[in-house]
């Protein structure tokens, strides 16, 4: 008897075709094959999401979020149609008009505000991907107040990174996880960049290569790391600078690479009398000079022959100038930074630390390997190897949101540097467009005028006094008071500064706020309850405080109820989007590469009323006020949708927003002119476009001249802009004299000696207890899960099953101390606020730490959810225990919550005090428990179901 094997189809037929687009359920930017079926009407709905095998990111991974996008588009909780409120503020009580309608009140609203003061628009977004376009917008409009979300969210990571290197972690480079063998993560978000760093964690684990992970928390990457430092909150930067100490104090530094490629030989001024103190002794052509080894004499760093000397020294007239390397020594090397002296307070033991700056060490140095691969650098100085430095390094939030982030992420590209792991084959390696010098950033402009656009671009990089945001009369220019003596170097803003100041009237009062997928009333403020009563406070007329609120999103959040004005967007596999090599794009170190989003499905609600994308609408209103940048001479509008600007808007002639088929027939890359079916050539290659860098150009970038006559070939830069790095950031230097009294840009008294004692342009570390916090001595931290990405993960269908609520998560000795367990409610409050939540135990966790997932917790009648929904009753924010000002000094100032240098809010200085608690009444909820909020959308079925295909 012969037995039959069934016959199982085992490729069956799952779709009638697939369609590639880029993900947009995190910040990867994935390319995903979205398979489409037919259904009854003949229309085309989605089946099922894939990663795109071919896509230069994800190589066809995808994760949880990416395959859930399915049920964003079918979530219960999308906007219809536009809103005009007709109820009071967070009544949520709305009228449903037409788009006609709701572009006639926009811009009834906004074109008195241009044409009389555009300062008093306030145009804030959150986490989209097109803020050069929408930049654009309000650079043409003519407003100062506008920005995006990074204020709130890593600037400290992208500012020190590019001061300092001419570039950062994620979005500007990554790992060269083909020779690294030894990776160290520093407080890295879960939900960024997430499925290249689990690629490349598993291509280097099979290697055989060691992962350090530097995090309170064991979770996500660090569960899987070889060695697993659970530090104390906020002294990331005094740990780095102990590893440095041991570094130098061994000699373990790359010499060559320091003197060659870093402005650690550049002379500094030492003279105390000096009005120049501190600054670089230049040529009479700006250049920093260097005391060259073969000839003892002064020289041009960047002169041909040139070998600058670490230890160079210089005396000129009365005045001494040093090597910025002897001010670091002289620094670095003393007890204060010495294991032993940083141990207590990093929560490390003084032989650990000693033990990791061995293994950098011995790794960088011991391991070292060459690439055989001839190169010739910025100074023609031919080289027939690259020399490689296996040990790489990440960061993210984690070190970034402290009111010392700034210096601490600092601290750590100064520590990459001195191994010589930059750019060095086994290390960091940059993303193109970067890496790109400070100077080559525009720097922020803040003259407005009506009826004219603004004079130059919003955001920008600082490089003295001259370049800080004020009116004629010192006071602020801008809303969020950023590039001001408070915030000096705030390149991305700071959007949590917004609803606080226009609401105290503080530096000015505005008359209309427009935001875009910002969850303001929520997940994204400091002191969440306080802000909602901003948003809704009247003056003693029984007018708003904040007169006008217009808001987009695509789904029914917490912010929207408190908009006068909704403009729904779409969903992402409903619209066009551009990641763009003028913005956020998704380059790879090996090749520069953007991508696009196109309506792989037509918005179900469509029509008179319906939903529009966002950057479609920001065109039409553009085109209704006949803003410049918008309007041809005769009056007719340039672009008629954003689909039409992405192909045909030009930022200067040959670059437009994508780099890939320009050219009238598609054959030109970077540079070339528009060609109209650019998006088709797009949607054909599966939705991006990628230009490899050439073998010599890979590695060594800011001085390899191949890679620097590639990127002018493309368009990335007009010229080449080799550079050095710069572990000595002279602009701050001139911001401290600032405060010592030279210069005509003085800052006022109250903030003069903090200016001297944060900004050092060598990586300090500071104390970041500035809250009041006495009696308040437990840390506590946020962090987003793998599963979610922001906001709206949590109304997904699928990802709910995942994280349906979030309990706080305590060490065993917090547990212990204060008898409790697993589902035990515990009060835990801030010098700010309180809530009582449910608390589990979590061994792999700093002893004096507790943290939660974020936003994770809604408030009830949002996201179309049941107001019994786990995440509005058991769910909860620390935002209610945090606040986006420090407590009054006594002084009538009000001092914001934030890094003195960059204005990055401070989220991870949360100090807490923890107390056992009764549970709520009903056993279920958490507190505070806000009163629901009148959906426009109502509330979604029990069950999400339907039908795909015939």
């Amino acid at each position: 008897m012969t037995f039959q094997q069934p016959r199982v189809e085992t490729s069956p037929k799952v779709s009638d075709e697939i369609r590639q687009t880029t993900c947009y359920m995190c910040a990867c930017r994935c390319g995903i094959n979205v398979h489409m079926k037919t259904n009854e009407d003949g229309k085309k709905e989605v089946a099922y999401i894939e990663g795109n095998r071919d896509h230069p990111v994800n190589k066809g991974v995808l994760c949880a979020k990416g395959s859930a996008g399915i049920m964003q588009v079918n979530a219960p909780s999308r906007l219809k149609a536009p809103l005009k409120r007709v109820g009071p503020r967070g009544s949520g009580e709305f009228e449903e008009i037409s788009w006609d309608e709701a572009l006639e009140i926009a811009a009834g609203w906004l074109e008195p505000i241009r044409r009389d003061d555009p300062s008093k628009l306030a145009f804030f977004t959150g986490r989209d991907q097109s803020q050069s376009f929408t930049g654009f917008w309000a650079q043409n409009f003519g407003t100062c107040n506008y920005a995006a979300h990074g204020g709130f969210c890593s600037v400290n990571m992208a500012t020190a990174g590019i001061y300092t290197m001419g570039g950062a972690f994620w979005e500007f480079g990554q790992p060269d996880w083909d020779h690294t063998k030894l990776f160290m993560l520093f407080g890295v978000a879960e939900d960024h960049d997430s499925n290249p760093i689990k690629m490349g964690l598993g291509k280097i684990k099979a290697r055989g290569a060691r992962v350090i992970g530097v995090n309170p928390i064991r979770s996500g990457y660090n569960a899987i790391a070889d060695d697993w430092v659970g530090i104390t909150p906020g002294t990331d930067g005094l740990f780095i600078l102990a590893l440095v100490h041991e570094l130098m104090k061994a000699g373990k530094i790359d010499l060559d690479y320091l003197s060659r490629y870093t402005n650690a030989p550049v002379l500094v001024n030492q003279d105390p009398n000096s009005p120049d103190k501190g600054l670089f002794l230049r040529d009479d052509h700006g250049s920093p000079l260097v005391i060259n080894r073969n000839t003892g004499k002064l020289a041009p760093f960047d002169m041909k022959g040139v070998r600058p000397d670490l230890g160079g020294s210089f005396k000129m007239g009365d005045i001494t100038h040093v090597s910025v390397f002897q001010l670091m020594a002289q620094r670095y090397l003393k007890d204060e930074y010495s294991p032993e002296a940083v141990a207590e307070r990093c929560g490390i033991p003084a032989t650990r630390i000693r033990a990791i700056a061995a293994e950098l060490a011995s790794v960088a140095f011991d391991e070292a390997f060459e690439l055989d691969q001839e190169w010739t650098d910025f100074r023609g100085e031919k080289h027939k190897k690259m020399i490689g430095r296996p040990v790489a390094m990440h960061a993210m939030r984690g070190v970034s949101a402290h009111a010392n982030g700034f210096q601490t992420c600092r601290a750590l590209h100064v520590l990459q540097i001195l191994l010589g792991t930059v750019e060095a084959p086994g290390g960091f390696r940059f993303k193109p467009p970067y890496p790109k010098p400070v100077e080559a950033h525009p720097a922020p402009h803040c003259r407005v005028t009506p009826n004219k656009p603004l004079d130059g671009p919003h955001l920008g990089f600082v490089h003295g006094p001259e370049h800080l945001a004020l009116k004629s009369d010192g006071s602020p220019a801008r809303i969020d008071k950023a590039f001001t003596w408070e915030n000096p170097m705030s390149s991305h803003g700071l959007m949590h500064m917004v609803i606080s100041n226009a609401h105290a009237g503080d530096p000015y009062k505005i008359d209309t706020l427009f935001m875009y997928m910002a969850n303001m009333s929520w997940n994204s403020s400091m002191n969440t309850g306080g802000v909602i009563e901003m948003l809704t406070d009247k003056d003693a007329d029984g007018a708003y405080k904040i007169p006008r609120i217009i808001y987009s999103d695509a789904y029914s959040s917490e912010m929207v109820a408190y908009a006068d004005l909704i403009l729904p967007d779409t969903t992402y596999l409903e619209r066009h989007d551009c990641i763009s090599m003028l913005d956020r794009p998704i380059c790879e170190a090996d090749g520069a590469a953007d991508a696009i989003r196109w309506p792989v499905i037509e918005p179900d609600r469509p029509g008179h009323h319906g939903v529009r994308g966002f950057q479609t609408v920001l065109v039409q209103l553009a085109n209704k006020m006949k803003l410049p940048g918008f309007t041809n001479e005769d009056g007719s509008a340039k672009w008629q949708d954003y689909a039409d600007y992405i192909v045909n808007h030009e930022r200067k002639p040959g670059i437009g927003p994508l780099a890939g088929f320009r050219g009238p027939d598609g054959d030109k890359s970077g540079r070339g002119e528009p060609n109209p079916q650019q998006l088709d050539k797009y949607i054909k290659n599966g939705g991006f476009f990628v230009e490899h860098i050439p073998a010599e150009a890979s590695y060594f970038k800011p001085w390899n001249r191949a890679y620097q006559d590639w990127a002018v070939d493309l368009g990335l830069y007009d010229s080449p802009q080799p550079y050095l790095f710069q572990l000595y950031v002279e602009p701050m230097r001139k911001f401290q004299l600032a405060a010592e009294g030279h210069g005509e840009r003085q800052p006022p008294e109250h903030l003069r000696q903090r200016i001297k004692d944060t900004m050092d342009p060598l990586p300090i570390w500071y104390e970041t207890d500035q809250q009041g916090n006495e009696g308040f001595t437990v840390n506590a931290l946020t962090q987003r899960p793998m599963a979610m990405y922001h906001s709206w993960g949590s109304q997904n269908a699928w990802l709910r099953q995942l994280h349906g609520h979030n309990p706080l998560y305590l060490p065993t000795k917090l547990m212990r101390q204060h008898d409790l367990a697993d589902g035990d409610w515990a009060r835990v409050s801030s010098p700010h606020g309180e809530i009582t939540v449910p608390v589990m135990e979590m061994a792999a966790l700093n002893h004096n730490t507790v943290w939660t997932w974020n936003a994770i917790g809604k408030r009830k009648g949002t996201w179309g959810l049941q107001e019994d929904a786990p995440e509005a009753t058991r769910g909860f924010l620390l935002n209610h225990l945090i606040h986006e000002l420090m407590p009054p000094k006594g002084d009538g100032l009000r001092w914001a919550n934030s890094d003195p240098i960059t204005g990055q809010a401070a989220w991870f200085d949360l100090k807490v005090k923890i107390e056992k608690a009764a549970a709520p009444a009903d056993f279920t909820e958490s507190q505070p428990s806000l009163e629901p909020i009148k959906s426009p959308v109502g509330t979604g079925p029990k069950n999400l179901s339907w039908k795909v295909g015939k």
